[in-house]
């Protein structure tokens, strides 16, 4: 069974959808229903392409030139943060 909720919208975005809506000869819910579907599919699909991994070098198996290893390196995060809240 569909739930019920609120929804707060602005005058002209409400009044924008309900003539859509009625245009289209559908309901105003179906019509959120609609776009809230395509915004998770999209997001969904999204989230999954977007992922990165750091290149690798084939040739001698290590990192591509310019990458410097202590940037990878969790001690310097931590002295950067005391740098930080030292300067505060």
């Amino acid at each position: 069974m569909p739930e019920r909720t609120t929804v707060r919208l602005t005058e002209d975005l409400l009044n924008r959808a309900k003539r859509k809506a009625a245009a289209e000869g559908r309901t105003l819910t179906s019509l959120i229903e609609e776009g809230l579907r395509a915004v998770v599919a999209e997001k969904r699909e999204t989230a999954k392409s977007t992922r990165v991994m750091p290149r690798v070098s084939k040739a001698r198996g290590g990192l591509v030139g310019g990458v410097r290893l202590g940037d990878l390196q969790e001690t310097d995060d931590i002295d950067n943060v005391r740098r930080m809240l030292r300067s505060e």
